[in-house]
């Protein structure tokens, strides 16, 4: 699975292209520290987005999972110092992982790997029985 790290000044253009791509995907965040190893912050969630601050001196990033007052999360990552996607060998996305200046790493992956030409701007009709 090839992995490339998106440049801190790619961060803001990035996050928006990725969440309107991806929006609605189920993902699953997953927290991964020294202390406390990995711990689950969400299980296949529709993504709303990624978010980050607007300069180039990112002071967080947000990523939002849920749509209902009963599922929604916000996870944040403080001091943000890498960002890596991981690809499958087509190409298509597959994981996001954001480390932090603590070394705390936010790991979102997808339900299902699927190119994004293939279902951006996607719209599914409803069947008619």
């Amino acid at each position: 699975m090839p992995t490339r790290e998106i440049p801190r000044d790619e961060w803001l253009s990035f996050f928006d292209e990725f969440s309107r791509q991806h929006e609605g995907w189920l993902v699953t965040v997953e927290v991964l520290t020294d202390e406390s190893g990995a711990q689950l912050e969400a299980h296949e969630l529709p993504l709303v987005g990624i978010t980050t601050d607007k300069d180039r001196n990112s002071k967080t990033i947000a990523i939002i999972v849920g749509q209902t007052i009963d599922d929604h999360i916000t996870h944040t990552i403080s001091e943000p110092t890498h960002v890596w996607l991981d690809e499958t060998a087509d190409g298509a996305h597959q994981a996001l992982q954001i480390e932090s200046a603590n070394g705390e790493k936010a790991i979102l992956r997808f339900r299902s790997a699927v190119l994004p030409e293939l279902v951006d701007g996607a719209v599914m009709e409803p069947i008619d029985r």
